[in-house]
């Protein structure tokens, strides 16, 4: 009998070590699940902020100076890892491109605390550039440019029919008064030179867009990138990104959630940028 107790006491005592061990294990489960999660999730912020520092990110357009390529209330993804040009080594190793005419681009404005811009590349490093009556020349040749825009309605803009300006012209706002003092400085005969690393931009609706000629180049290091898809496009003008109050703003964002079924431009959604 002894021996049979002793048999069978380590029957009686053999669970507790083996729940023991369960509850252990469960443990080191939940904990590890726990260090995945926390991983998992500081690798997506890592990731998400690699993709909008380097990669792509969201604009929208508040202004119609790229109208009709780009409405107000349009919202953009840019691709940021296009463009090389810097002469970094490691871009023969990366699908980068140069930058090409007609290509458009957001960068930062030079000035005013340098929000972002989006224009279309008209002149490029060493071009010589000119308009006359509305039309763009580029090295002597007229440049055809079947996205433009013209408002018959706009006020007459000397430097929309003759740019660059002749010398004795003066310049009023919305002209750039640094820029005033230096265009002078790249003017050759009648034409404009573009200098090395620098971009001459316009907006496609000329007649109602501040670019180039009213404020100067664009420095290669000031673009971002370009814009390749409307992911969303809301009804909207100009007034709806105006600076306002913090309360007007909550106001306005309301506004378009209520009424987002019907202000939503369905057939803009998803479409590529040219």
């Amino acid at each position: 009998m002894p021996d049979e107790t002793l048999a069978h006491d380590p029957l009686t005592v053999a669970p507790e070590p083996v729940a023991s061990a369960r509850t252990t294990e469960s443990a080191h489960e939940n904990y590890t699940t726990l260090s995945e999660y926390l991983e998992s999730l500081l690798v997506t912020v890592i990731l998400a902020l690699f993709g909008t520092s380097f990669v792509v990110q969201a604009f929208k357009i508040p202004s119609p100076s790229m109208e009709r390529t780009l409405l107000v209330g349009d919202h953009l993804l840019v691709n940021k890892f296009i463009f090389g040009g810097r002469g970094h080594w490691y871009e023969k190793f990366l699908p980068y491109r140069d930058l090409q005419r007609g290509d458009i681009i957001v960068f930062k404005y030079p000035y005013q605390d340098h929000p972002h811009f989006v224009k279309r590349v008209i002149g490029l490093p060493g071009d010589h550039l000119k308009l006359v009556d509305q039309q763009v020349f580029i090295n002597g040749k007229p440049l055809n440019e079947p996205y433009v825009v013209h408002d018959p309605a706009s006020g007459y803009d000397p430097l929309n029919y003759t740019f660059p300006p002749p010398s004795n012209q003066l310049f009023i706002p919305p002209v750039q008064v640094e820029w005033a003092r230096e265009i002078r400085n790249y003017i050759q005969g009648d034409e404009l030179v573009v200098p090395p690393g620098k971009y001459f931009a316009m907006g496609d609706n000329r007649d109602h867009s501040s670019d180039s000629r009213y404020w100067g180049f664009v420095d290669r290091e000031a673009i971002m990138g370009r814009p390749f898809l409307i992911y969303w496009s809301v009804d909207a003008n100009g007034n709806d990104y105006s600076e306002s109050s913090f309360g007007q703003r909550l106001l306005a964002i309301f506004d378009t959630i209520t009424h987002l079924p019907a202000r939503t431009r369905w057939s803009r959604m998803l479409h590529t940028v040219h």
